[in-house]
């Protein structure tokens, strides 16, 4: 009879990963680092077929070639340096234990439940509230912060923040972020590059002389499309699976909900001065890149009522 009811009760207990944060939410280790590869390899196909695609447009063969030499360097250069990359676009710098040792404390005691080494912690400076995580693995992992989130949260509601970043490196998506951000703002860029030739006349196919308007418009379509690729190749559902993780591990769901609803409410006043709005996927909450509109079919954010509807159920049934 005792055995019955415990086995009820724990049906209608939480997620065991909310009282061992070591164990993580809904997938292994092993089936996270899976998926994590394929994302990769989907992402790097999808963007290496686009900028091949603008060579051979504009330069026939030879636009092929040099296309596919450019995104082989480019995808080379996204694994190894795209989170060098994309803290230099945020100008973010290390901070040092003695200038955080509150960050410190709190970073270095969630990882240790994570069982990841401890991240490096960087400071962003900008007024706009928010986070994000970085590094191609967990031992090459970082957190970054924005000097406006260290204003308006309380310890509690910082920490529950740390734990969501720590998240997505328990959940080995950080690679896929990264990489999405830098190849989406060498995308358009390449596009731009690739439109202005077309236009005055430098694209030639194979020898033929002059520019093509239809290639260019088609260029200039293909930039934000390429972008919005990049967005839905990366599912949504990772907000959510990084809120799990991020409850689980802080121990204080409502904490974490606490934080998204003022930073949900301060990404809508304070811009980041900053960065490229293609990043958007890297942070904690969409910052105030493209909001509304057909921007907000690519987003890569869920609602935050939903998020927070979702944390607030986890806290009440603990």
């Amino acid at each position: 009879m005792h055995n019955r009811r415990a086995n009820a009760r724990s049906k209608l207990m939480p997620n065991p990963a909310s009282r061992n944060p070591r164990r993580k939410p809904h997938t292994t280790d092993n089936e996270n680092t899976m998926t994590s590869q394929l994302k990769t390899l989907l992402l790097l196909a999808l963007l290496s077929g686009i900028i091949i695609a603008l060579g051979g447009m504009l330069g026939g063969r030879s636009g092929i070639i040099i296309a596919f030499g450019l995104a082989l360097a480019m995808n080379l250069g996204s694994y190894w340096y795209s989170d060098k990359i994309v803290l230099s676009m945020y100008r973010a710098r290390e901070l040092a234990p003695e200038e955080a040792p509150q960050i410190h404390s709190m970073v270095e005691e969630l990882s240790r439940k994570a069982g990841i080494p401890k991240p490096r912690v960087c400071v962003v400076p900008e007024a706009a509230p928010n986070a994000f995580a970085t590094g191609r693995n967990p031992e090459n992992a970082v957190v970054a912060v924005t000097e406006g989130i260290v204003r308006i949260l309380s310890p509690e509601e910082l920490r529950g923040v740390l734990a969501h970043e720590i998240g997505h490196i328990v959940n080995r998506d950080i690679l896929v972020q990264t990489i999405a951000g830098v190849m989406a703002s060498a995308i358009v860029t390449l596009a731009n590059i690739f439109q202005f030739t077309a236009i005055f006349g430098g694209g030639n196919r194979d020898g033929e002389g002059g520019g093509n308007p239809l290639a260019a418009l088609a260029l200039a379509l293909l930039a934000p499309l390429a972008a919005g690729i990049i967005q839905m190749a990366i599912s949504r559902s990772r907000e959510y699976l990084a809120d799990d993780t991020g409850a689980a591990l802080c121990g204080q769901p409502l904490a974490l909900a606490g934080a998204l609803a003022k930073l949900g409410a301060a990404s809508g006043r304070v811009p980041m001065q900053q960065g490229n709005p293609s990043t958007e996927q890297m942070f904690i909450v969409a910052p105030l890149f493209g909001r509304g509109g057909m921007a907000s079919l690519f987003s890569t954010h869920p609602p935050l009522e939903e998020r927070i509807q979702r944390l607030r159920a986890m806290a009440a049934g603990r």
